[in-house]
């Protein structure tokens, strides 16, 4: 019997691999609840595997529910809205985080006093087939595993200063790409993916400024580190149904978001959680 089968072994699910990274707890007992998967077990395959999905459980009805069984997992993150984020698509947004577009790769917290260990996401109700939508995640030290060490040399160079205004905050931060976990103090990445200027359609751009090489040498750290972070070795894109519930390392993964059909009924709510204690965001700068 592996690890992960030893630590969650019940008749109620099976533990799958998800690929290329992650675990899938799949129920296989009618009325099986999320509340009855140990959360000591579900944190740690987290930290271990980075991704853990949870289908065909029964779930939460209300925001409050959910936002009461992610207090399990620590101490969710405070905003002004509360702890329960609903992403879903506005007729006018004034950010792209309620459009439909993409989202490029980022990590949550990065322009709050706070980063949180954990994201967690419930997904009310799927975006249909070939609609799009799907969450994108990406196994930051398994790409600085995997990339020519003259080319992670290169990424260690670059320090990224982002500015983002939007409605619930208005802050810089600054970090190098290259980090340590703060933690484990493996490698990491940091980075906050560029979108096209010219991208028309895409909602309040951030203020992305990166130094460390001259213009050639930036450009070619953003073509070859985005090469990086989507190759399907180390990419992840979740394509949601209803009912999921997904558990990810906000520590170690970048994530992002594929864009969707307009008008689809893409709905996921999203708690912060903290890690113990807390992580106070080292490139905050206001």
């Amino acid at each position: 019997m592996s690890k992960d089968n030893a630590t969650l072994a019940d008749s109620r699910w099976t533990v799958e691999p998800v690929i290329p990274f992650g675990r899938a707890l799949r129920a296989t007992a009618p009325g099986t609840h999320v509340d009855d998967v140990p959360v000591e077990a579900l944190r740690a395959l987290v930290r271990e595997h980075h991704l853990v999905l949870l289908r065909g459980f029964d779930s939460f009805e209300a925001p409050e529910q959910f936002s009461a069984y992610c207090e399990n997992w620590g101490e969710p993150a405070q905003w002004p809205f509360g702890t329960v984020l609903e992403l879903v698509e506005k007729e006018q947004p004034e950010d792209h985080i309620f459009d439909s577009s993409y989202m490029p790769m980022h990590w949550d917290g990065m322009y709050r006093d706070h980063i949180p260990e954990f994201q967690v996401f419930q997904c009310v109700h799927a975006p249909g087939a070939d609609n799009g939508g799907e969450t994108t995640f990406s196994h930051t030290p398994r790409v600085l595993e995997r990339t020519d060490p003259a080319v992670v040399d290169r990424w260690s160079k670059v320090t990224g200063t982002y500015h983002r205004a939007m409605e619930f905050y208005d802050s810089v931060t600054v970090s190098p790409i290259v980090t340590s976990h703060p933690v484990s103090g493996t490698p990491v990445i940091r980075y906050n993916e560029p979108t096209a200027a010219d991208d028309e359609g895409f909602v309040n751009h951030p203020d992305l400024k990166f130094t460390g090489l001259d213009d050639d040498g930036i450009a070619e750290v953003h073509r070859s580190l985005r090469a990086a972070l989507y190759d399907p070795e180390h990419l992840y894109a979740h394509a949601w149904q209803t009912g999921d519930l997904v558990f990810t390392d906000n520590y170690t993964l970048l994530h992002g978001r594929n864009a969707f059909t307009s008008g689809a009924p893409r709905h996921l709510r999203r708690v912060q959680v903290h890690g113990n204690p807390p992580l106070a965001n080292p490139g905050l700068v206001k």
